[in-house]
């Protein structure tokens, strides 16, 4: 159980630094197609909000604690944080797609590590987030 505790903490801290990463870029986006991008990324962060709480939330469940602090997060996770600076919309989907594949490998490693030890509500819960990041890359994609 603590390896799979370990992941979604990793998990968690992602879903943190992602979630400001694109906040960051909401504000940053510049460019034609400035209001739709704009929309787009608080949409997805608005997500990703209610994610992050739904981990923790999951995390507490199992009886642990989950990870809380910024410097928690930026040591425990493989997304690399957005610079202060404008930024075009092409730079910030491919990050985000980037950012995606590694959140949906993270996810697959969370789904494998519960069903090996039978956690079939942490892998149940991991079904809908796999279907969700699977479905957000193929769309993103199609604008390349």
């Amino acid at each position: 159980m603590e390896n799979l505790i370990k992941i979604l903490n990793e998990f968690l801290s992602d879903l943190n630094v992602f979630y400001r990463k694109l906040q960051n870029y909401h504000w940053n986006i510049e460019g034609k197609d400035f209001f739709v991008v704009h929309s787009k990324l608080e949409e997805y962060y608005d997500e990703i909000n209610n994610q992050i709480d739904e981990i923790a939330e999951h995390i507490l469940i199992l009886g642990y604690e989950p990870l809380g602090t910024m410097k928690d997060y930026l040591n425990n996770t493989c997304i690399q944080e957005a610079k202060n600076e404008k930024v075009k919309d092409d730079i910030v989907f491919t990050n985000v797609i980037q950012d995606l594949e590694k959140l949906l490998k993270k996810v697959i490693e969370i789904k494998e590590n519960a069903d090996k030890i039978n956690e079939y509500g942490t892998s149940a819960l991991i079904d809908e987030y796999i279907k969700n990041y699977s479905k957000k890359l193929w769309m993103l994609k199609q604008m390349q």
